[in-house]
């Protein structure tokens, strides 16, 4: 008889995910020895290779592949046990795994931890922060349990509520604040900087300018809002911004805030989650709170 524990599939999933001991320890809490342990007991339990081992990291067999879809469903479903369990109390604890995504997560995360922490005594909030694809994939996979994305994410899967719709501004050199503010058709033959491939905002941007994604462009893509801001600073070119991004980006950067013509620029944020989710009600009581928290941001003034 073949005997292993969810711990040992737990540790499974977090080698097979990772590709590499060390990366896969630190994120399952365990020293990479103990890691490596647990995983040959289960290769010794089932009598097959579940990994190939190399220099620079492993990879799964061909049996670990198949045996990785079954060991997420079962993690998945054990996980909806406890989910189900804490869904029959009245009010949300323990942990709660919620996904944000870089655009978001700076400027909101504060006030929304401080009210779901003042509002759920004993909830432990987990934050992953990433790109929209990663964390609808995360949720698919029952890795976290609701995400901040920007809306549509269109996944037949998820329950979408919309919390709020922003509008985007133009930041620009403090030197051209008294300047005309350009439209979308001018914004075009402009050195427009915009964040890396991967990130929703730069698609909005790209949607608003009426660019083609895949469009050559001269400028720069970086990874973050900040690095955006600095570098119009530096007067290398204008960008985006939303708006709950303007009092954290602005601090340091000599750049002028403008706003544009109707129809202005903008985005809806809302809450995604799995529709199979036991703590359905609950994460629509928490949308809520993202929701006043988001009202009680700062409105810049352009």
């Amino acid at each position: 008889m073949i005997n292993f524990t969810l711990r040992q599939l737990r540790y499974f999933e977090a080698l097979a995910r990772y590709g590499h001991f060390g990366r896969a320890a630190e994120a399952a809490a365990i020293s990479q020895p103990a890691l490596s342990m647990q995983i040959k007991e289960l290769e010794d339990s089932l009598g097959i290779a579940l990994f190939e081992r190399g220099p620079k990291g492993v990879r799964l067999t061909g049996f670990g592949e198949a045996f990785a879809e079954r060991a997420r469903e079962i993690l998945r479903s054990v996980d909806e046990l406890e989910d189900l369990a804490r869904a029959s109390r009245d009010r949300l604890v323990g942990r709660l795994r919620i996904g944000v995504i870089p655009t978001i997560a700076p400027y909101l995360l504060p006030t929304i931890i401080h009210e779901l922490t003042r509002a759920n005594a004993g909830l432990d909030i987990y934050v992953r922060e990433t790109l929209t694809n990663n964390l609808i994939r995360e949720l698919g996979d029952g890795r976290i349990d609701a995400a901040i994305v920007a809306l549509p994410v269109s996944e037949p899967s998820l329950t979408e509520v919309a919390l709020f719709t922003e509008n985007f501004v133009l930041v620009r050199p403090v030197a051209d604040a008294g300047r005309p503010v350009p439209s979308a058709d001018m914004l075009r033959e402009m050195r427009l900087l915009l964040l890396e491939e991967g990130h929703c905002f730069r698609d909005q941007a790209l949607s608003f300018c009426n660019i083609p994604s895949a469009r050559p462009r001269e400028g720069l893509d970086a990874s973050s809002l900040s690095t955006l801001v600095q570098m119009v600073g530096a007067g290398i070119g204008v960008t985006l911004i939303p708006e709950m991004a303007v009092a954290v980006e602005t601090r340091s950067a000599s750049v002028a805030i403008a706003r544009f013509d109707e129809p202005q620029p903008a985005r809806t944020v809302g809450m995604v989650w799995r529709k199979t989710s036991p703590l359905a009600r609950q994460l629509l009581r928490i949308s809520e709170i993202v929701r006043e928290s988001a009202a009680a941001l700062p409105t810049p003034v352009a």
